[in-house]
This record gives C-alpha cells, structure tokens and sequence, in this order.
C-alpha cells in the first residue's frame, strides 16, 4: 500500500460560528474511543489482500479523526474468543476484525465489529467487488460504517471516485479514475492532451473532458458502456469547469474570439449562453449559493481575483468582489459562505512560485491559510464542507492533497513519477 504522508499543521481551524466535529463521538464513549483492528486472515493464500484491506481500514480509522486507532501486530484467528473485560481492562472500546477471500469472480471481505463496553457484535457486513485491485474502496466503505456505527460526523467523502488529468510526455496526457488515496488507479484515456476532467454527474457514471485536436473539443466519456461522445468544439480554449446538480447545466470557459469568457451550455437543448461580458480575462466559473449565482476568477481589477455575478449572467447583475485578500488569487471552490482559494505568493521569474491555500468567509473577516510552502492549486470542497481536496506540487512531486478542517490535519499522497494536471471528486 501507498505510504501515507501525514502533516500535522498547526492551524486553529475554527469557522465563524465553531464546529465540534467530535461532539457525537465524546457523548457516546466520553472520549474517542480506543479501536482495535484485527487481521483474521488466516489462508496464506488470502493473506495478502486481508493484509492490503487490513492497513487501509487502519489508515483511513485515522484520518477520520473520529478514533484512537491501535493494530494487531499478528494475524489472530477468527475463532478465538474475545475475552471483553481483558480489553474493557486495556480502555478497548471497539474491536474491528477484518479479512478477505478472493473467489472465481470476486473479492470478498467480512467485517465484524465488537463493541467492548457491551460484549456485543454490533456490525458484521461483506463487501464484495468484482476487481480485486478495488480493494481500496471496500477498505474505505467499512470505514464509513464503523464510523456512522459511533455517530461521529460522516467521511462519506472517502468512497467518492477521483477523476485526473496527468502528464505522461511533454504534450501528452492520460486521465484516470482512482480512490482518494491513489492506490487504486485505472486508465480511462490516452493518446494526445486531455485535460480538465469533471464529473458530469452525481453518480460518478460519466465526465466532461477537453482534447485538443485540430480545436479544443469537450468530449463526454459514459463508465457504464465506455463509449465516448463530442459536446462542441470552439477556438481558442474550451474546458468544462462545473456542472449542475441535475446533471442539466455546464458552465464552461470558452475564448471563441481569442477572449476567455464563462459560457452557460444547456445539456437538453445544447444552447449557449454568454454570461461575462468583460475586455479582460474570466474563467474557472462555478455555481454557487444554490445555484443562484456564478462564482469566477477575473483580472478586472488588473490581478486575478474571485467574483460572482447572477446566473443571469453579467448584464441583467451587477458583479461583486468575494475575496479581499491576496493580489494573485485563482482556482476557487465556495461551500456556505465559505470560499477555499489559491493564491500566488511570490514573483520569480526563474523559479516556481509559491501557491498558498485560503479559506475565507463571505460574511465577515475570517480568513485562515491551509498551506504553507510549494504549489498548492485547484481547491475542491467536499459535500459536507468538512475537507478539501487538492493538488501540491513540490519539487520534482505531484500529489492529492486532502485537508480536514475541523482536525488540523494535512495528508499528501503523491503520484510517483508524473505531474497531476487537474481533478474532480
């Protein structure tokens, strides 16, 4: 398994009105509660995904935030006999037992949790998936349940697929679909430059992507049936930056007349709205506030920065400024009242520049930087609100960047050997 990168940033994450994001979890055990996962895996044969599937649980316990997280360090036998006041004596809380069985067309998985403080079983499930490399994604579901189990606040976030974009040669890039960890990886796309994957609905069964062949041409690629299908094409750049909840409504960043502007594309009736109307340059919009409004970057003030405009568009509204701080601001994502944004820091004309992340509220002063040094772009909320997905590059390393914001918790998990263009999750 991919070794996890864990940074603790000493940051005091606290939205304007604070979250106790533990506060279910210290009203049921008074504390976090002490699990501990076993490996049952007793078939040598087996061993090797109960093993992969048994450090990942472990791995993703810790990232919740939601546990005290100890390992057995021997496989044990599913058999023994769980001695409960020996681990009550021990502050035990949960005991997790896991292991896998690969059959002629699956991979199978049990989970049994234990609760400690009530000599109870209270979760057994399987899991099963046709690909045994998917393995990851078993480990992140058993996660969620042990979780929802202590009624700690949801990490649905962790089974939702990552779509990317990466270099494989100069000119050339490939997309793939993987887990939050990239330790799952599959290829979708090769062949030429495609970039800036997103997905085109809330399902994750297909996704928007831009190649470039005689113009910038967004295709849509369905997972269901694999087949590929041409939206439009347009001059200069064209490239599919958010999509509705209803799956209806693209909006895109097109320059038909050498100028970027953001375009509304209806997905039925494949009509075009122009929604900016600005000299300069607008991009990256993204719907906001339920849909209501636009939100894009913009160099009207003569740097780039963060605005919204009604979906309407820029005519029938007047354009407001969202973010204050930082002279070089770009690749925004909103949730709430909240907007994550990455800004330049510095100007070196012979070295890369340093990119910080932001979060900042629309509705007072607050403001918080998430990162510290190297190139930290394209800052996706999750559903809750809760994390921030990213990409860092440092050095000659690309990586996913995952921020949990009411834990001070920084983790990377790089993408050996090549540089991450874009992503959606």
């Amino acid at each position: 398994m991919k070794k996890i990168y864990l940074l603790l940033f000493c940051i005091s994450f606290a939205f304007a009105e604070p979250i106790d994001a533990t506060l279910e979890v210290v009203k049921k055990f008074g504390n976090l509660p002490n699990i501990l996962v076993q490996n049952t895996g007793k078939d040598y044969s087996q061993r090797e995904y109960s093993q992969r599937i048994f450090k990942m649980l472990i791995a993703d316990l810790k990232v919740t935030g939601h546990f005290a997280t100890q390992e057995s360090p021997e496989v044990v036998s599913s058999a023994m006999v769980l001695n409960f006041d020996e681990y009550r004596k021990s502050k035990i809380d949960l005991i997790a037992r896991v292991n896998a069985e690969i059959t002629k067309e699956n991979l199978e998985v049990r989970l049994q949790l234990y609760d400690a403080n009530t000599g109870l079983l209270a979760l057994s499930k399987e899991y099963r998936s046709a690909n045994a490399e998917s393995y990851p994604f078993l480990a992140h579901k058993m996660a969620i349940d042990i979780n929802d189990y202590i009624k700690a606040p949801k990490v649905d976030w962790m089974e939702r697929m990552v779509i990317l974009s990466h270099y494989t040669k100069p000119g050339e890039s490939e997309i793939l679909t993987s887990d939050y960890t990239l330790t799952y990886k599959k290829q979708l796309i090769s062949g030429g430059l495609n970039i800036f994957p997103k997905w085109a609905n809330e399902s994750q069964t297909a996704f928007y992507y831009t190649k470039y062949l005689d113009k910038p041409t967004l295709f849509k690629f369905d997972l269901t049936n694999g087949q590929n299908h041409k939206i439009l094409e347009s001059n200069g750049m064209l490239v599919a930056s958010d999509v509705s909840s209803d799956s209806t409504k693209l909006l895109l960043t097109m320059a038909p007349d050498e100028q970027a502007d953001i375009f509304l594309y209806d997905v039925p009736s494949k009509q075009i709205t122009k929604l900016t109307k600005y000299s300069g340059i607008d991009v990256s919009g993204n719907f906001i506030e339920d849909e209501k409004r636009v939100m894009f970057i913009s160099d009207r003030l003569g740097y780039p920065n963060v605005f919204a405009i009604p979906l309407s568009g820029e005519v029938s509204g007047a354009v407001e400024q969202m973010v204050y701080h930082g002279r070089n601001n770009n690749a925004a994502s909103a949730y709430g009242n909240y907007i994550v944004y990455s800004s330049r820091e510095t100007s070196d004309e012979f070295n890369r520049n340093t990119f910080n992340l932001y979060l900042v509220s629309t509705k007072s002063d607050f403001i918080r930087r998430l990162s510290a040094n190297g190139v930290n772009q394209l800052p996706r909320f999750s559903k809750d609100g809760e994390t921030i997905m990213y990409i860092k590059h440092e050095g000659n390393q690309s990586a996913l960047g995952i921020i949990r914001l009411n834990y001070n918790k920084t983790l990377l998990f790089p993408l050996s050997g090549s540089t991450i263009q874009s992503m959606d999750w």
